[in-house]
């Protein structure tokens, strides 16, 4: 017997051994680090499912100036999170990139105007005052803007900082009529007693705010590892879908001191929900039109320098295996941990 419950135990240590062995690390750099404004990897991390998917995060530090194309092309990140127009300045460049997944298929810029306006249109600006949080804001403002047949000579603009009661007080005071801005902005606004209410044409705002990007060697050689990791993250973002308030109480844990105001914890979350949850019936699915059809205004503004074909970059096949999983199952292990921890 003891023979036999020591070769037991062995093989209980033989097993974990080689399961850890079996973890691969995936190198990812992306703007924040754990936040619940990339709730995914904080949910797939506290369901466990990057460890079901043999997976182990590690996350490099972001707040560097150096593009984040950069930690892929030296073999220092594994996969970057990147903004549109960085895939598409990129691959202008010729760095062989590859957008494997979209992790925000709607913008998280645009403009907003206060709640108890009566401006409920980004064509009723011409001859208003536009607030921009910081000059980066002013392309958001002219694609907006040309969306609608107007020009910036069509507004006066007047850049009004970041500080969230210096925002409310331009809407408050009616200094300006709108701002061009994101998300945290208009958090910042809200958290100061002004509600706001988004007035960004949808052809504007349809557009892939983050992405997934790898090197195209990286797809090559650890595209299975690629696979898994979105995987667990798909996973992570479907909760959300079937249960947000789950997806609050681990943010909760995660990262308390997003929420060190339980109510701007909360709408900080569920911006992220609102950016994060894909508007493809495909997780992270990618839309050919939409990189198509966003380059034009990019161009036309500065924020490329040419246009490039997208399938020259998009890869789907990542995506595909992103989506192979049983939501039922997800499902019924969501509901086991709110028994547990809720």
């Amino acid at each position: 017997m003891k023979r036999l419950l020591g070769a037991s135990v062995l093989g209980a240590l033989l097993a974990g051994s080689a399961a850890a062995q079996d973890m691969a690390t995936v190198n990812a750099v992306m703007p924040k680090q754990r936040s619940a404004n990339y709730f995914p990897l904080i949910v797939g991390e506290a369901l466990g499912y990057f460890e079901e998917e043999g997976i182990k995060v590690n996350l490099l530090p972001s707040d560097t100036p150096i593009p984040f194309v950069n930690f892929l092309r030296n073999g220092q990140a594994d996969i970057a999170m990147q903004d549109s127009a960085e895939i598409l300045q990129a691959v202008a460049a010729g760095v062989d990139l590859r957008v494997v997944y979209e992790v925000m298929q709607t913008a998280p810029d645009g403009i907003a105007v206060s709640g108890e306006s009566e401006v409920s249109d980004v064509e009723q600006l011409d001859g208003q005052t536009v607030g921009l949080v910081s000059d980066r804001d002013r392309v958001t403002m002219q694609i907006a803007l040309d969306a609608r047949g107007l020009t910036e000579n069509d507004v006066t603009t007047v850049v009004v900082g970041e500080a969230g009661p210096t925002l409310a007080a331009a809407f408050r005071d009616q200094t300006v009529a709108a701002i061009a801005g994101s998300g945290p902005d208009w958090l910042a606004i809200q958290a100061n007693g002004i509600p706001v209410e988004l007035i960004t044409p949808e052809e504007v705002s349809n557009k892939p705010g983050n992405t997934f990007a790898v090197m195209n060697s990286t797809l090559q050689d650890r595209g299975d590892v690629i696979e898994r990791y979105l995987r667990a993250w798909s996973k992570g973002m479907y909760v959300a879908e079937v249960a947000p308030d789950v997806v609050a109480e681990i943010s909760r844990t995660a990262v308390p001191e997003e929420w060190e105001d339980p109510e701007f914890g909360q709408q900080y979350l569920d911006n992220a929900i609102r950016l994060n949850v894909s508007v493809t019936e495909t997780l992270g699915g990618l839309n050919p039109d939409t990189w198509s059809a966003i380059q034009p205004a990019m161009q036309k503004f500065g924020l490329i320098d040419e246009q490039v074909s997208p399938d020259q970059f998009l890869d789907s096949a990542p995506v595909e295996a992103a989506n192979d999983f049983d939501r039922g199952e997800v499902e019924e292990e969501v509901e086991a941990w709110r028994e547990q921890n809720m």
